[in-house]
């Protein structure tokens, strides 16, 4: 039996096109193909990181129109219903301050809730043993009436007593689009001003501008009331807390051609 073996010989030709990265502020450029190569062909060896790179900034202060609070319920007893039965029972009554405070109803969240063991060390049985359940509700209460923030807190700390825990008060602004178009006007002027300035440096022509991003970054202070203990028929001060001034920020990051 003959076999026939057949030998298929392919011959393939491929041409790369490779694009070399080089930062400067020269043009982009081209160099012919070595022989044996269409004599067409180039490789051009322009690249994204040509050109002028600048970073600018733009920031405007603001007056913050919303706090938000942090607060919530604390409990602990030995059994879990007994806590709970008092956490929910302090709970409804902050909820109701709130509420009668002004505060709506969608502007009340659910941060955190957990029931917890609470265990000690008992030396005797050199084992951990359960003492009680602890149970913590905390929300988030959004408030627009910037002036009534104090009051609401010392509201809040009354209806829940003992059991009340605050962890802070946050500040905002509702709607920062408008101070966003401020501060991206004064960090575009930035970014130019630098270009310009670099671009006289270097002896080189400023072109437009081929690449341009952003970001924001709003900075939130934290107000966090101090502990005390008050003495005994001392009347309670109303706690006081300042929005004071926040600043919007804005970052913007450009790439300038260099024209001929």
């Amino acid at each position: 039996m003959k076999k026939t073996w057949l030998i298929t010989v392919s011959l393939a030709v491929v041409i790369m096109t490779a694009t070399v990265a080089f930062a400067g502020c020269s043009g982009g450029s081209t160099s012919p193909i070595p022989s044996g190569l269409p004599s067409d062909l180039r490789v051009n060896f322009s690249s994204q990181q040509e050109g002028l790179w600048v970073s600018g900034s733009g920031r405007v202060s603001v007056v913050p129109d919303i706090a938000v609070l942090r607060l919530g319920i604390e409990a602990q007893e030995t059994s879990v219903a007994e806590a709970q039965l008092q956490a929910a029972g302090a709970m409804e009554a902050v909820m109701a301050v709130l509420a009668n405070s002004g505060v709506a109803e969608k502007d009340i969240q659910t941060q955190y809730f957990n029931i917890h063991r609470v265990t000690r060390w008992d030396d005797n049985k050199r084992q951990e043993v359960v003492i009680g359940y602890r149970v913590t509700n905390m929300v988030s209460a959004k408030i627009r009436d910037m002036d009534g923030v104090g009051a609401i807190v010392d509201a809040v700390a009354a209806a829940g007593g003992d059991l009340t825990r605050i962890d802070g008060v946050s500040f905002s602004v509702e709607d920062p689009s408008n101070y966003h178009e401020e501060a991206r006007e004064k960090a575009m002027a930035d970014a130019r001003a630098k270009a310009e300035q670099l671009a006289e440096l270097a002896g080189v022509k400023l072109g437009r501008p081929i690449y341009i991003s952003e970001s924001a970054y709003i900075p939130s202070p934290v107000y966090r009331q101090p502990m005390y203990e008050q003495a005994a028929g001392v009347p309670m001060p109303e706690t006081a807390i300042s929005p004071g001034e926040m600043e919007i920020s804005l970052n913007v990051q450009l790439v300038y051609a260099i024209s001929d």
